[in-house]
């Protein structure tokens, strides 16, 4: 497997550009998420640097002028790392290692680097590795010195191949053989999720970091690994919950994240067939994040990708314990009212009131609201199993009427 970049205790710096697409706002935003992830990676970051430009430059990413102050900050305060907010292309990394002459990463290698760190299981592990390869393929170049040079010696002179050409095909010949593998293991799955019977699947799904992996603990009373870091929950996990007497099957899946890294989307397509084979959502908002909407986008995007957007869904908002509204005070006439001060009563007469029924509010970690959550739950799987199963409508009565039965 491709080594993962080891970042721990390493002093980094973050570069972003607004752009007409992205406001200083915007950017500020994106920068806290990559310094979260940064974090979790293992990397302090030190300092941040952002510029104004139309579109990037094609060579260096930044204008000259930026990049020379990048240039002297490395090297006063011995930086091991620049990470940008965007890919980068092979010839803008190459040309930036060249110029600041330090470790040069990407949203998307960071993003790589995480989950080769996360990845347990050899299912997760091969995935992983897959993306590594994909994203490593066109920046072999720049990633060793010998490439260009060709293989001079007896028998080796004439055309040949050059020794960027062999490892390249190497690379290749890798890819070719982590796709077989993991045909093999998603056959197997495929094998595992039909031995599942006619249980009702349900998916949690969301946000990287909204709490996901803490409510399935709560809810399957699992131990599944849980943190307050980005993509701590990367192997797919199902468990079976009853609720009354009405068992189904819980899957936690891996959390999703703005500028997902496209060869991520791919390799991870089959653990993303738990989400696409379900036959309920419980879509995991992050309230307390003051870019909870922008979340839903981002998530509902992907589920698009992946053709499970039109899936019955609930909308849980999690986190209602460390949700806060910014304070508006009486007497202030000047500053407008905005979905910032909102309280959760407010925020319910929003857009979320066309959703109806499917929404509900929650703390996992406080266990707050969570028999409302059980009840919901319940009667969403109940009407998904006795139209399946029509005849076994008797078995499983209503949730507030669970007790008349006996």
């Amino acid at each position: 497997m491709i080594e993962k970049t080891d970042l721990s205790f390493e002093r980094a710096v973050l570069i972003g550009i607004v752009t007409r697409e992205q406001d200083e706002d915007k950017l500020e935003e994106y920068l806290d998420e990559l310094e979260f992830l940064t974090y979790t990676a293992g990397g302090e970051v030190i300092k941040r640097f952002s510029q104004k430009m139309d579109v990037p430059n094609p060579k260096t990413f930044i204008g000259s002028g930026k990049m020379e102050d990048v240039r002297q900050f490395v090297k006063e305060e011995e930086i091991g790392a620049v990470i940008f907010d965007d890919e980068l292309s092979p010839a803008q990394q190459k040309n930036i290692e060249k110029i600041l002459k330090c470790k040069i990463l990407d949203r998307t290698g960071l993003i790589l680097d995480i989950f080769a760190q996360r990845a347990k299981t050899s299912y997760a592990r091969t995935q992983v590795e897959l993306a590594q390869y994909e994203y490593l393929l066109p920046r072999l170049a720049g990633m060793w010195t010998h490439l260009e040079r060709q293989r001079g010696g007896i028998g080796m002179r004439g055309p040949g191949e050059t020794e960027i050409e062999t490892d390249r095909r190497i690379v290749r010949d890798k890819i070719s053989l982590l796709k077989k593998k993991l045909a093999t293991i998603d056959k197997q799955m495929e094998v595992q999720r039909g031995n599942r019977g006619q249980l009702v699947r349900v998916a949690l799904v969301g946000y990287t970091n909204v709490g996901k992996s803490t409510l399935m603990n709560v809810i399957s009373k699992s131990e599944v690994f849980a943190e307050n870091k980005l993509f701590a929950t990367l192997d797919t996990t199902v468990r079976k919950v009853v609720i009354r007497n009405l068992p189904f099957l819980l899957t936690d899946t891996v959390g999703f994240i703005r500028k997902l890294p496209t060869q991520l989307v791919e390799s991870f397509k089959s653990t993303l067939d738990e989400v696409r084979e379900s036959d309920l959502l419980l879509h995991v908002v992050d309230i307390s994040h003051p870019n909870f909407e922008e979340h839903i986008d981002s998530v509902n995007q992907i589920l698009s990708e992946i053709e499970a957007i039109d899936k019955p869904t609930l909308m849980v908002f999690n986190k209602i314990d460390a949700y806060k509204p910014e304070k508006l005070e009486e007497d202030d006439l000047m500053t407008e009212k905005t979905s910032a001060h909102y309280s959760l009563k407010e925020w319910k007469q929003t857009w979320m009131n066309r959703l109806g029924d499917n929404v509900l509010f929650i703390s996992a970690l406080n266990k707050e609201n969570l028999e409302d959550f059980r009840r919901k739950v319940y009667e969403a799987v109940r009407e998904i199993h006795i139209t399946r199963f029509p005849y076994n409508n008797f078995l499983y009565p209503e949730y507030d009427k669970y007790g008349e039965k006996e």
